[in-house]
């Protein structure tokens, strides 16, 4: 006896908690199980085509006989002759099912299966009377049953929610949903080439860190048994890759899974997937050039396209990107020239009138940031390179050689968010230490994303890193961006949700 027919017999299966249809899916599989016909036995099936490519190529295919398996998602049934239709990977495609062809015992069988089962079928190709591609079966076998019913066609899953915890489902029961992950997959794909094809490396470097530095984001802490020791998952790519610099590398880059323990939002998610590069003997406007040339690029290669809707608007990769200073920026939108600002108290008083909450801990510097969130990133819609940041919040970041209270930054804004921040990078090892410790201030003030001091880092420094340029672009924030979504949710197939039962 199978251990699925033992599970099934044991008493502890309680009935009266099942749908109806489940219950019905339950007795059917008993009955195949007590035939000696367990679909859940079956190893493989000989598929040797897909729905779309027969339905592509039908003038090629028609009148031929072809092998496919799919889930059963409709059926019309016309006594002796069925009408099904399946979906398998490629798409959907349409079976006529005849008890004449497959056999009385066969079409017995296959009547007491529901929608859902995944089925194979051999048949051949051709084209009903009204038109459509489909395949005449000459056998049909069940290769996995549904014990549960799919979601109604018209007013199944649609709560968002309900579709993000159970993705599986949703991929079967709205199909178009599949096709953001398709872009995604072809994204990183194009992304990769591009790079490649540039001359970079792709390299791997550690998740478990002993610092976690490179980013200003509060970590997910764990602990190494076998060497007692408390250590971070990874909030950013960039420290190790730039010991790699270091290193003798002249360009390198990762993409890789980082981790942030923050708040989930439409544009948050705790874990998410990165993109960083780093570049010998460059500096921040190679970035600017490197980074247009790759957005542009995958665009086109992707959507066949340099112009991309997004909502309501559409973006224009074809034109060259602006580019403007967070101090030209902020006084464009909010009428406030920082220039002029010279006190931090000017600032302090500055915020307030304007309805701007700032904490003690922060500099002019950091006060300008915050108007630019209030007032800027909303207005930046086409692609927008902002300049020149703060070195207060840029403590990896090399310092304008005409102004030290600016770096050599950029941020890439389109559609009022955030898709790459990039430096000149910071090289001069007195001065990173100089910024960790002023770090190392802030979190002592109760900032809980200030970096730590990570030694080895300015160890390698201290041997000499030569000019670099590095850049970090969020790879969900290019999906959702590439594949018109309003949510980081819709472009993870799995993201971070609480618990029901919490």
């Amino acid at each position: 006896m199978s251990n699925i027919e033992d599970n099934l017999n044991n008493e502890a299966l309680d009935f009266e908690e099942m749908s109806e249809q489940n219950r019905i899916r339950i007795e059917k599989l008993q009955a195949l199980i007590q035939e000696g016909k367990n679909p859940y036995e079956k190893t493989a099936y000989p598929v040797d085509s897909y729905a779309k490519n027969i339905v592509e190529n039908f003038e090629e295919l028609d009148g031929k006989t072809v092998s496919i398996a799919g889930r059963i998602t409709s059926w019309r049934d016309m006594g002796k002759a069925n009408f099904i239709d399946i979906r398998d990977s490629s798409g959907r495609i349409q079976i006529y099912v005849r008890m004449n062809d497959i056999g009385e015992e066969a079409f017995a069988a296959f009547k007491k299966w529901d929608l859902g089962d995944i089925i194979g079928v051999s048949g051949f190709v051709f084209k009903t009377r009204k038109g459509e591609i489909s395949i005449h079966a000459q056998g049909v076998e069940l290769l996995s049953k549904a014990l549960l019913p799919l979601p109604e066609k018209w007013h199944g899953l649609r709560d968002k929610e309900e579709r993000y915890r159970k993705r599986y489902l949703d991929l079967i029961a709205n199909p178009e949903v599949k096709d953001v992950f398709v872009k995604r997959s072809l994204i990183i794909r194009e992304i990769r080439n591009f790079l490649d094809n540039n001359g970079f490396l792709e390299v791997e470097t550690p998740v478990l860190q002993t610092v976690a530095g490179g980013a200003a984001a509060r970590p997910f802490n764990t602990h190494h048994n076998a060497l007692d020791l408390e250590m971070h998952i990874r909030i950013s790519l960039e420290l190790y890759l730039k010991r790699l610099i270091v290193g003798g590398f002249d360009k390198v880059y990762e993409i890789g899974r980082v981790f942030r323990n923050e708040g989930i939002s439409v544009r948050h998610n705790p874990e998410f997937t990165l993109l960083e590069l780093y570049q010998a003997y460059t500096d921040f406007h190679g970035m600017m050039e490197l980074s247009e040339n790759l957005i542009r690029t995958v665009a086109k290669k992707v959507l066949g396209t340099e112009k991309v809707s997004y909502g309501d608007v559409e973006i224009d990769f074809s034109k060259p990107f602006e580019r403007i200073t967070m101090l030209d920026c902020v006084k464009k939108y909010s009428g406030v020239d920082f220039n002029e600002i010279k006190t931090l108290e000017q600032a302090r008083s500055l915020a307030k009138e304007h309805h701007i909450e700032f904490e003690q801990r922060h500099e002019i510097g950091d006060i300008l940031n915050l108007f630019f969130e209030e007032y800027c990133e909303k207005n930046l819609v086409q692609p927008t390179f902002v300049t020149e940041h703060p070195v207060e919040i840029s403590p990896l970041a090399k310092k304008k050689p005409t102004d030290k209270g600016f770096t050599e930054r950029f941020e890439l804004f389109i559609v009022g968010r955030e898709h790459a921040n990039a430096f000149s990078e910071l090289n001069d090892p007195i001065d990173q230490r100089q910024r960790f410790e002023a770090q190392m201030k802030l979190k002592a003030q109760g900032d809980e994303e200030a970096n730590d001091i990570d030694e080895d880092f300015i160890n390698a420094l201290e041997y000499g890193m030569p000019p670099t340029g590095g850049i970090g672009i969020g790879i969900d924030r290019v999906v959702m961006l590439l594949t018109n979504c309003a949510s980081i949710r819709d472009v993870l197939l799995f993201p971070t949700m609480k618990p029901l039962n919490d």
